[in-house]
C-alpha cells in the first residue's frame, strides 16, 4: 500500500482544519436555535465556514485518490492533512472562492494541490484524480438537499432552511464549473489522457486562463442566463425553489436586507 510510506504527521488533521469546523458547528448551531442576537451573521459564518471545509475536502479528495493511485509526495506536501494553507495557492483556492460567493453568489472552483503526474500509471487513474475533486462537492450538494427531497422540513427553523439553500447553490455550481471541459478545470482533467499528445499540447497554453475565461462568458447575460436557468432547474428538482436560493443568499450577506425576505416564505 502506498499509505505505508506516509509518516503519521503527513496524515494528521490539521488544527486549521478542525478550527474552521468548529465555528462552522457553533454557527451551525446558533442558526438553527436563533441564538445569535444577528442570525444574518450567524448564517454568514455557517455558510462560509461550510464552504471553506468542502474546498478543503474537494482539494483533500484529489490528494487521497492521487495518493492511491501512486503519487506519495502529497503527503510530504501536507495535503493530506485538510490544511487550505499548504495548498499551491491558498489565495486562489480559499479567499478567492470567498470572495466570489460574497460577491456573486456563486461556488467558485479552485486549483490548489500539484499531483506529480509522472508518478500516476494508467489513464484512468489520471481521469479519476481530476474527477474525485468535483464528485465531493456533488456529495455535498446531495446532503445539503438532502431534507428538501425527502420532505424532511418540518422543525428545520426557517433561517438554517435558507442556509442550506443557499450552501446547495454553491455545491452544485462549483460542480457544474468544475466539471466543464476547459482547460485549468478538473473537467478538462477527466478526458485529458485520453486526447492525442498534439491536442494536448496545443490546448496546454490556455490552462491558465481557462477559468478567466469561463467567467469572461459568465458576464455575458445569455450565457449568464442559460447558466443558472440550468443551475435553477437541477436545485428545483431536488425540492429547492428560487426564492430560497435567492433567501437564502440575502440572509447571508447580513449588511443588507431585502423586504421579500423579512417575511417567512
Amino acid at each position: 500500500m502506498t499509505t505505508a510510506h506516509l509518516r503519521r504527521g503527513d496524515r494528521r488533521i490539521s488544527p486549521v482544519f478542525l478550527g474552521i469546523a468548529a465555528v462552522t458547528a457553533v454557527t451551525g448551531w446558533a442558526t438553527w436555535t436563533g441564538f445569535a442576537e444577528q442570525p444574518g451573521v450567524a448564517v454568514f459564518l455557517f455558510v462560509t465556514g461550510a464552504w471553506i471545509v468542502s474546498l478543503c475536502l474537494h482539494e483533500y479528495a484529489h490528494a487521497r485518490t492521487a495518493l492511491h493511485g501512486g503519487d506519495i509526495s502529497v503527503g510530504a506536501k501536507g495535503y493530506l492533512t485538510l490544511n487550505p494553507l499548504k495548498y499551491t495557492h491558498a489565495l486562489l483556492s480559499i479567499v478567492l472562492p470567498v470572495l466570489f460567493v460574497i460577491m456573486g453568489g456563486i461556488g467558485l472552483p479552485g486549483g490548489a494541490v500539484f499531483i506529480e503526474r509522472g508518478r500516476i500509471r494508467g489513464r484512468w487513474r489520471h481521469s479519476l484524480i481530476s474527477a474525485a475533486g468535483p464528485l465531493t462537492n456533488v456529495l455535498f450538494a446531495v446532503v445539503c438537499t438532502a431534507p428538501f427531497w425527502l420532505d424532511a422540513l418540518d422543525g428545520v427553523p426557517r433561517d438554517f432552511r435558507l442556509a442550506l439553500a443557499f450552501l446547495a447553490l454553491l455545491q452544485v455550481t462549483a460542480a457544474i464549473l468544475n466539471f466543464l471541459p476547459v482547460p485549468g478545470l478538473d473537467g478538462y482533467g477527466v478526458i485529458e489522457p485520453w486526447l492525442s499528445y498534439n491536442v494536448r499540447r496545443q490546448v496546454e497554453p490556455l490552462a491558465p486562463f481557462g477559468l478567466l475565461i469561463v467567467f469572461a462568458l459568465l458576464w455575458i447575460p445569455a450565457v449568464n442566463g442559460v447558466f443558472f436557468d440550468v443551475i435553477d432547474a437541477i436545485l428545483r428538482s431536488l425540492g429547492i425553489g428560487e426564492i430560497d436560493t435567492y433567501c437564502g443568499f440575502e440572509l447571508y450577506r447580513f449588511w443588507q436586507t431585502d423586504e421579500l425576505c423579512t417575511v417567512s416564505p
